[in-house]
């Protein structure tokens, strides 16, 4: 793989955490994800559900997870199937995985093929009293396509109907919001490689280039260090672009006087970056564009301070919410009529500045997370305040990724180019 693979004790680490949640009697089942066709013989790059990466570290298509930690026969409370290769296989599309190897890098070693699977899982069934599936239930999801999960899960419930069904979802999104040392050293591997990226494009701007051209150095960079890409799909957008908070054509031109906001970020080993930063085409801010700009570092700053062990964040973005008041009122966009007649469902700092500051981030750009639960060390969140003046045709955002320690944080990209003389400096050395 091009990727440096974590050692089999972070899965081991993982799947101990989740059986620990689990009711007796349960089996719990993880499937991997479809390779998804496009047209003709075409198809999607395969991209790993990432519970099932979570548990084992396969990256592979038709990979199965089960863990059955009542399981009478001690082989069988953990059982991992992985796709038959062969030589055909092997010269079409390069070797699968090896019994062996799947052993090794999931700290499993009862490894089966996959065309095992229902006949061992109706032997286990007559064991267990519940059966865990999993779906994806993060909020933000939006699926109008049938995965493989839904496809096996259908088919347990219909084959299986006088099993209790439990929910794995809710274990998986506390388990993962809490991220081993193993997971935020490859985090830091997608920081740095997406620190390269931006200081490669910080020598590349000027008058005229095309926003895709940008995106090209971005993705020059990311792929020369081993990276599959870009985390998301990137946003690449100069003057009036960067007001539209999910543009991504990246198709205009950058002119001479204009800011260019680049929301991009590399994927590590399956890991996210997620990196936000605003810099002027010519090389150099405006008074105005600057004065914008270090409002937005200030609250970015304060928000970093704000994240801690035990904090609602319900609380914090509320606090967020005042501070970004407060430098709306010194920039002159509201005043204080507006702040006192405002409704307290849309603040009216909200005219300006209209979305989250801050979201997990992990195997996924926006992580599973407990959003009711107070902060816990080991989450890691971005930090993205912006203020987007639609009429000025400037949108400033800032966004960096933090681990949240027991006495405050670490900030991932904090080698990274910030300030806005130090990102003027650069570009016009």
């Amino acid at each position: 793989m091009r990727y440096q693979i974590l050692p089999s004790d972070l899965y081991i680490h993982n799947r101990q955490r989740f059986v620990k949640e689990m009711k007796p009697g349960g089996l719990a089942v993880f499937f991997s994800n479809d390779i998804m066709p496009t047209s003709a013989d075409g198809t999607m790059p395969f991209k790993q559900a990432t519970d099932i990466l979570h548990l084992t570290g396969a990256d592979q298509e038709e990979s199965i997870l089960i863990l059955f930690p009542g399981a009478h026969n001690p082989r069988h409370r953990e059982i991992l199937f992985v796709r038959e290769t062969n030589e055909e296989i092997a010269i079409w599309e390069g070797a699968k995985l090896t019994k062996e190897q799947a052993r090794e890098l999931s700290g499993i070693q009862s490894v089966h093929w996959t065309t095992d699977f229902e006949k061992i899982l109706h032997t286990l069934l007559a064991e267990a009293s519940s059966i865990y599936l999993n779906n994806n239930e993060h909020t933000r999801a939006s699926i109008e396509v049938e995965t493989r999960t839904a496809r096996y899960n259908k088919w347990i419930r219909e084959t299986y109907p006088n099993h209790e069904i439990d929910r794995s979802a809710p274990i998986m999104h506390r388990i993962r919001a809490v991220k081993h040392q193993h997971e935020i050293d490859q985090m830091q591997r997608a920081c740095d490689i997406t620190k390269a990226g931006f200081e490669r494009v910080l020598k590349f701007v000027k008058p005229g280039v095309m926003e895709y051209e940008i995106e090209a150095e971005f993705a020059h960079e990311f792929l020369r260090n081993g990276s599959r890409g870009f985390a998301y799909t990137p946003i690449i957008a100069s003057g009036f672009n960067a007001c539209v908070l999910h543009y991504i054509e990246n198709d205009a031109k950058c002119h001479e006087g204009d800011v260019i906001l680049m929301d991009v970020g590399c994927e590590y080993g399956n890991y996210a970056s997620d990196m936000t930063r605003c810099i002027p085409v010519s090389g150099r801010f405006t008074d105005r564009q600057k004065a914008v700009y270090n409002a937005v570092y200030s609250v970015m700053q304060d928000c970093m301070k704000l994240l801690r062990p035990g904090v609602s964040l319900h609380d914090y973005h509320r606090e967020v919410g005042e501070l970004m008041t407060k430098q709306l009122l010194d920039l002159g966009l509201i005043d204080k009529h507006d702040v006192e007649k405002q409704n307290p469902d849309w603040p009216a700092y909200k005219k300006y500045f209209m979305h989250g500051t801050s979201h997990f981030i992990g195997l996924d750009v926006h992580d599973y997370g407990l959003w009711h639960e107070p902060i816990q060390a080991g989450n890691v969140f971005t930090v993205e305040p912006g203020i987007y003046i639609r009429e000025e045709n400037l949108g400033i955002r800032l966004e960096n990724d933090i681990v949240i320690t027991n006495d405050g944080y670490h900030d991932l990209m904090g080698s990274i180019p910030l300030e806005a003389d130090h990102i003027e400096e650069i570009m016009n050395s």
